[in-house]
């Protein structure tokens, strides 16, 4: 029998191929994961769609890299700020309720962004639009969990998540269209109108977000009775290998400060993709803003079939810790190559592909440790503690690489190397994380 990552010990590549549970999950997740992949699709784009505004807004402001870096990432110092406090929220009363509050606020923020005129305004915003978006992705993970059991959420948080690099898809041709096409209308510049009509787009999912989700599957109406019972059973058999503990237990806990570090490694990745892809495209020799766009959709949309399958295959092989450090090689060495490679634009492109597949794969398969790990009020806390401490890295990464960027005369080799140095240290992390033997709570 195999065991989980801080797992259930369940054979879980039977019940995987049962036709009556495929059919049970295939139609909760047709339900459920839609709505909430468009959800992430509009927060990520209103969060890095200033990787794009940065093309145009630098010279328009006067701002040197290094205030784009550290701007980039003042909203994960927001985000870490009030992230455990939001989910705890979402805990208490619902995430109904609280994912459209948190959509609409930021909805409004991102769209006020068109606003800025200096540096000191630009930080100001953004540092507002990380706190209206914390709580957003752990409290999604957090639900998901409340509705799947741990044998299947690494692919149906993969699912979710590959709204990430679907956004790179989606959001880099019409950040690029917007910028081209509606530069000077009305005698307001492209960036502007990049924020006002990506944010004015949240704020229409963020309302239907309250009309849309249910808070419980026990209150739907398009699931019976049985199986309902089914879901129920099979949650509660999650619950036995989970820790229930207190919001104050979870902080306490060594196991999550490790897998927040973790994440902390695996996000400066993230970051470093989505923060720096098309600075990249730009330097391998393409000047048209819009082609930039369409190329820099390339490296997404490969990586999401990448990225679902590694996770259906971690929970087939019910493994999760070789998974992860995989992914982060291969993601270090498909970021370093892009730069290395910079003079053809080719292979620089082709090396972003490789790096969009090991980066955007991890996070998937990494989810499914804590969630089949935590329970009760200590899920919602420790959730959110991973989260907002890994996203740390999302003020980090930018920041490194747009000083490093300034003291080297533009050039991003030295801030690629620092963040494919911690996903090296990230594989390491997790190759050398404990093996709980003695417990149910393996981690494979």
């Amino acid at each position: 029998m195999n065991t989980d990552s801080y797992g259930n010990g369940l054979a879980i590549g039977k019940e995987l191929d049962d036709p009556a549970d495929a059919a049970l999950y295939g139609k909760l997740t047709r339900r459920i994961v839609p709505f909430l992949f468009l959800a992430f699709v509009v927060a990520y784009i209103d969060r890095v769609n200033v990787s794009f505004a940065k093309l145009q807004m630098l010279a328009d402001l006067s701002l040197s890299e290094t205030v784009y870096g550290a701007g980039a990432g003042i909203f994960f110092v927001g985000y870490f700020i009030f992230e455990v406090p939001s989910n705890l929220i979402l805990h208490r009363v619902g995430a109904r309720l609280w994912i459209a509050r948190i959509m609409v606020t930021w909805a409004v923020v991102s769209s006020l962004t068109v606003f800025v005129t200096d540096a000191s305004s630009f930080y100001l915003l953004r540092f507002l639009l990380g706190i209206a978006e914390a709580g957003f992705f752990p409290g999604v993970v957090l639900y998901l969990s409340n509705w799947f059991p741990s044998q299947r959420r690494s692919q149906i948080i993969a699912l979710f998540m590959a709204a990430i690099p679907v956004s790179g898809a989606i959001g880099g041709p019409l950040s690029g269209w917007l910028m081209a096409h509606l530069a000077g209308v009305h005698g307001i510049a492209g960036w502007r109108w990049l924020f006002l009509v990506e944010g004015l787009g949240s704020l229409v999912v963020g309302v239907a977000a309250f009309f849309v989700l249910t808070d419980r599957f026990a209150d739907v109406r398009w699931l019976n009775a049985e199986e309902k019972s089914r879901i129920a059973a099979d949650l509660a058999r999650d619950a036995l290998t989970r820790t229930h503990t207190s919001a104050r237990g979870a902080f306490a806990s060594v196991q999550v400060w490790l897998l927040g570090l973790l994440y902390f490694c695996i996000a400066m990745g993230n970051y470093g993709l989505a923060f720096w892809v098309p600075t990249i495209i730009k330097a391998s020799g393409v000047a048209s803003i819009g082609n930039i766009g369409l190329l820099s959709a390339v490296p997404s949309l490969v990586s999401v079939i990448a990225m679902i399958w590694i996770a259906r295959h971690a929970d087939r092989r019910n493994e999760r810790r070789v998974h992860v450090a995989l992914c982060c090689v291969i993601g270090a060495a498909g970021l370093l190559a892009s730069v290395l490679c910079a003079a053809n634009v080719t292979v620089s492109i082709a090396a972003l592909v490789v790096a969009a597949i090991g980066i955007n794969s991890i996070a998937p398969v990494f989810w499914g440790i804590p969630t089949a790990l935590l329970g009760g009020a200590g899920a919602a806390a420790g959730l959110a503690v991973i989260n907002c401490t890994g996203n740390l890295a999302g003020f980090v990464s930018p920041f490194i690489v747009g000083r490093l960027a300034d003291l080297s005369g533009g050039k991003l080799l030295p801030g690629m190397l620092a963040i494919a140095c911690a996903l090296v240290v990230g594989a390491a992390i997790v190759l050398f994380m404990p093996s709980h033997r003695t417990s149910q709570r393996t981690f494979k």
